[in-house]
């Protein structure tokens, strides 16, 4: 079969319109976007490249400064340390004698005192809340529980209507 050759001069005006379009198109669109994408190779070029850490040379030891001779030499005086303040109660002996009693693969040792701290409130355990997710359970125990039900669930009926 033979191929048809029907183009005449307005359909090859046609292609030649539409190709020059195109064309065009695309020059317009890398004018605008080339940049850009241009810089997110590089970026994704140098993500890929191993980062090199510049080599630290070892300094040399300071001399101390020489001291007077005519000055008396005194000891220094120990500088008191300040103690260090935790966000936690001292864990009670009783408690950390856990720690020391067994394995924790036989649910003994570090696994039993975690989980007898776990039981502890956190009012007992820290000094104030350390986390934002504290506050909303902090001092619960103060709460009015007396009610026995929460305002949402006030407008359904008791559990033993249910069954």
């Amino acid at each position: 079969m033979s191929r048809q050759l029907n183009i005449d001069t307005l359909r090859q005006n046609f292609w030649k319109e539409e190709y020059l379009r195109e064309k065009m198109l695309r020059c317009e669109w890398y004018r605008k976007y080339g940049s850009m994408v241009k810089a997110k190779q590089k970026a994704k070029a140098a993500a890929r490249l191993p980062l090199k850490l510049p080599t630290l040379h070892p300094k040399a030891p300071l001399s101390p400064p020489p001291t007077p001779k005519s000055a008396p030499s005194k000891a220094p005086s120990p500088v008191p340390e300040a103690p260090f303040q935790s966000e936690m109660y001292p864990v009670p002996p009783v408690t950390r004698a856990l720690l020391y009693e067994g394995i924790s693969h036989d649910f003994q040792g570090r696994y039993r005192y975690l989980n007898t701290r776990k039981l502890d409130m956190p009012e007992t355990r820290y000094l104030f809340p350390v986390t934002t997710s504290f506050t909303y359970g902090w001092q619960l125990a103060k709460a009015d529980h007396s009610r026995g039900t929460c305002t949402a669930s006030s407008s359904r009926p008791p559990r033993e209507a249910w069954e």
